[in-house]
């Protein structure tokens, strides 16, 4: 199949809300697998290997934000038709693989390697029908350097610099927040997102390259996944030939709650207590969604009261993960589906 590239502002804009897409895509799943793991569970290691996972999910979504507000567009995101419907193949790619909502597992950990897997050496950008997640951010990439040869880069970058989050703003896990204002701070948020996972090239370190922010190097996205198959971490020295030849930590795929895959609001009665859980989840879901599309859109107030719903999230999805759906062996579990009762009672415009 022949490679797409961006070649307009109309284009740019498209494919900048499609990584915003991709970037919030990976949270669900990767939140589901991390909620199945018990408090006092033996798999504290692969636990806490999610949860950096998540948070700088979080960043290269607010990477994205950053990118698109930069050019001058608003990413859209609490909005119906952005939340996905699980199972689902990776937003805007080639298809070749399926992704849903379950339990800690191998065939999760399967999955999130698919969609973490590095982009092939020497690989170009494909806007269209991508392969990997590296793939779109280098077609923006080469999008962005030829609409700023042919317009002038004033023409490209020309959003409102005051709409830019921050690291001030608030944001708790590995990287930074990289404000962009031109080309050159654009590729460098390009390269953050690709360091620390996605992009990150085939046969080149393991390491995110975090040092440049003064913090420790971790294991890009894929590499960490790796751990949790192989049970056993990276240290200095190991490449991705050689695999993890580190400390060994413990990995139990029976120590979890045993979360029904993919579920629906829809699979119970209306008015019945699962399903009004269910609903109470997704209604402050789609809250949290509101937040960070206000916090994008240069509220960054926002911001912080979005973090505290992420925590009560938390609450709510483990005692989901408690409460048996009927069938003998799964619990239930969070559906992450939008909330139109939330949409129809706080819909703004203040976009």
């Amino acid at each position: 199949m022949k490679k797409q590239h961006i070649t307009s502002l109309e284009s740019l804009y498209q494919h900048l809300q499609w990584a915003v897409e991709v970037e919030h895509f990976t949270i669900p799943p990767y939140l589901c697998a991390l909620f199945s793991i018990p408090e006092q569970s033996s798999n504290k290691d692969s636990a806490k290997i999610i949860k950096s996972v998540v948070m700088e999910e979080m960043l290269h979504m607010t990477l994205a934000a950053n990118l698109m507000n930069a050019v001058g567009c608003t990413p859209i995101i609490s909005q119906p038709g952005f939340l996905p419907d699980y199972p689902q193949n990776l937003p805007h790619s080639d298809d070749h693989f399926i992704v849903s909502l379950g339990p800690f597992s191998e065939a999760a950990v399967e999955t999130f390697l698919k969609i973490e897997k590095p982009e092939k050496k020497g690989s170009s950008g494909n806007a269209e029908h991508y392969r990997t997640i590296g793939e779109l951010y280098n077609a923006i990439e080469e999008g962005l350097e030829y609409l700023c040869k042919l317009l002038g880069p004033d023409q490209v970058f020309r959003g409102d610099v005051s709409r830019q989050v921050t690291s001030q703003d608030y944001y708790g896990g590995g990287g930074k927040i990289v404000v962009v204002e031109c080309l050159d701070s654009a590729r460098k948020a390009i390269m953050e997102v690709k360091e620390q996972g996605e992009g990150f090239v085939e046969g080149d370190s393991i390491w995110d390259d975090d040092a440049q922010w003064g913090q420790p190097d971790e294991p890009a996205h894929y590499y960490r996944f790796m751990e949790i198959a192989k049970g056993q971490h990276y240290q200095e020295g190991d490449t991705p030939e050689s695999g993890p030849s580190g400390k060994k930590f413990h990995v139990d795929w029976d120590d979890v709650y045993k979360m029904k895959i993919n579920p629906k609001v829809s699979d119970y009665p209306v008015g019945s207590e699962i399903r009004t859980l269910m609903e109470s989840f997704n209604f402050k879901y789609t809250k949290l969604l509101d937040f960070l599309q206000k916090a994008f859109s240069g509220n960054q107030d926002k911001w912080i009261a979005a973090v505290g719903i992420m925590y009560e999230l938390k609450y709510d999805a483990v005692a989901l993960m408690q409460i048996p759906t009927g069938d003998g062996d799964t619990v239930v579990g969070p559906s992450f589906e939008f909330s139109y009762a939330y949409f129809r009672s706080n819909r703004t415009d203040e976009l």
